[in-house]
């Protein structure tokens, strides 16, 4: 059910986030207001967070910028990347409880097929891109169209080429999602963050995510909320509306910000 009051809110014991464009930009470092929010909030509930980076990605992005968190609440916080595809929770160390690589023949597939997708289109890169096209992610391929490093390399401005390319070729983007999910039918196909495509095994996604929290983490998902930026057909967050979770769809980290600040004075 979609909250528009956070009011009429009932008391959660686990609070979901996307990552890119919920708590951080993308593929940017979560900042120091949203740490020490995230850090609040683990005194009282239980945090999960899932996105469509890898463990790396998580590792420096978030986990980077709590730096003033006690280990001890660390054990309420649990990492979903590659969209639920992987599991952390942390003990005396983030140790992985799961995570459902893709085979060396289905990787071999997902190249073919991107290929074959250029071509049926007639895509052409850009001239100048910063990093792999298509990482493999182990349990995910991800193409993104600039290159996988590019707000790395080029910051705020690398931000805004990619919030640029989505402007101008989103129709683009969705054109090849489409044409790739009837080429790989026994995988998963979908748009995720700015502009990229992720590819994982069929059937997990964030929903696929939610349903293991339950598993794992023995939090009902009446008892969840999930708040994310790409709540919307086609967007990588929206998914989760099969699990029946309570969400916040949020424009951008400062949203998130207010929301969290919220739910620390219920």
């Amino acid at each position: 059910m979609k909250i528009t009051n956070l009011k009429k809110l009932k008391p959660k014991k686990l609070i979901v986030f996307d990552l890119d464009g919920t708590l951080a930009d993308s593929k940017s470092v979560m900042g120091d207001e949203m740490a020490e929010l995230i850090t609040r909030l683990l005194q009282t509930k239980k945090v999960a967070v899932i996105g469509g980076g890898k463990y790396d990605l998580f590792k420096w992005q978030f986990i980077g910028a709590l730096k003033k968190v006690p280990k001890n609440l660390l054990q309420n916080l649990f990492l979903f990347p590659t969209s639920g595809n992987a599991f952390y929770r942390y003990k005396s160390g983030w140790e992985n409880v799961y995570s459902h690589d893709l085979s060396k023949e289905e990787k071999t597939q997902i190249r073919s097929a991107f290929e074959r997708v250029f071509k049926k289109i007639g895509y052409k890169h850009p001239k100048k891109v910063y990093g792999v096209l298509l990482e493999d992610r182990k349990s995910q391929m991800s193409f993104s169209p600039l290159g996988q490093e590019i707000v790395t390399v080029l910051g705020k401005r690398g931000l805004q080429m990619k919030e640029q390319w989505r402007s101008k070729y989103d129709h683009i983007r969705h054109k090849m999602a489409q044409l790739l999910a009837k080429e790989l039918p026994n995988l998963e196909v979908r748009t995720g963050g700015v502009t990229t495509i992720d590819i994982t095994m069929k059937g997990i996604d964030k929903a696929y995510g939610v349903r293991q929290m339950e598993k794992y983490l023995k939090v009902k998902v009446k008892d969840m909320l999930f708040l994310g930026d790409a709540i919307y057909p086609r967007g990588n967050d929206y998914s989760v509306l099969k699990t029946k979770i309570d969400y916040i769809k949020v424009s951008d980290p400062k949203h998130t910000a207010k929301v969290i600040k919220a739910i620390l004075e219920k």
